[in-house]
């Protein structure tokens, strides 16, 4: 049974995009809710965070097996949003202030032509290339479960999560895609079980890179059983 007041559609009023020109802008909503009785509400403002291109993601656990151990690749990368953003002072619990890079696993925006299982495939293999340094034929990437959502309150965008198994030794210099957002990217190898506790004790505090390294060890277990 539907409540009088549960909401059932929406009022637009105004929508618009602000601060466009770069690689983010606002899209901000004057809107109403259209109530189950008929009713509207009081005009509130909805604003989002979106991408003139590209509106989702896909993300890559890049890893390697070496006798009973699985060893997973970060990459170190500049985020200055984060680094001139943050305010450690205003956190809830004491945190060091945001360091100039931030490990996280390897990722990239979905293009128009990514579409379905191998445009999700053809964009990580390239980003593994770009990021990563390794040449993976896309039909060696796995997909890791259905996308999700980071943050929704504020962005429409999904992560899409992959994995790839790759042979260290193959490893070419790190391409990157011309950027100077790029510039002194580096990787590193740690053990996957570590690298989740490192999420949890937070030394590794990246969410996206949290819920793929734990959807891999998801499904290296289950292929195991």
């Amino acid at each position: 049974m539907t409540r009088p007041d549960a909401v059932v559609g929406f009022v637009i009023d105004s929508d618009e995009r602000v601060g466009g020109g770069g690689f983010l802008e606002i899209r901000r909503i004057r809107m109403r809710n259209r109530r189950a009785d008929g009713s509207i509400s009081a005009q509130y403002c909805c604003d989002s965070i979106a991408r003139p291109y590209g509106q989702d993601a896909v993300i890559v656990a890049v890893f390697a097996r070496r006798g009973d151990r699985v060893d997973i690749l970060l990459r170190d990368q500049l985020r200055p949003a984060l680094a001139k953003g943050r305010e450690s002072s205003r956190a809830p619990l004491p945190e060091a202030p945001p360091e100039m890079f931030l490990t996280e696993l390897v990722a990239g925006i979905l293009e128009v032509e990514d579409v379905g299982e191998a445009g999700l495939r053809t964009r990580a293999a390239a980003e593994t290339l770009e990021e990563a340094g390794f040449a993976v034929d896309p039909e060696r990437v796995i997909l890791l479960g259905a996308g999700a959502l980071p943050s929704p309150g504020s962005m429409v965008e999904k992560f899409y999560f992959t994995a790839v198994e790759v042979d260290p030794a193959t490893q070419q210099p790190l391409g990157g895609d011309g950027s100077p957002m790029e510039e002194g990217a580096s990787t590193r190898w740690i053990e996957l079980n570590a690298a989740i506790a490192a999420c949890v004790e937070g030394t590794l505090f990246d969410l996206k890179t949290e819920a793929g390294l734990r959807r891999l060890r998801d499904h290296l277990a289950s292929a195991n059983k």
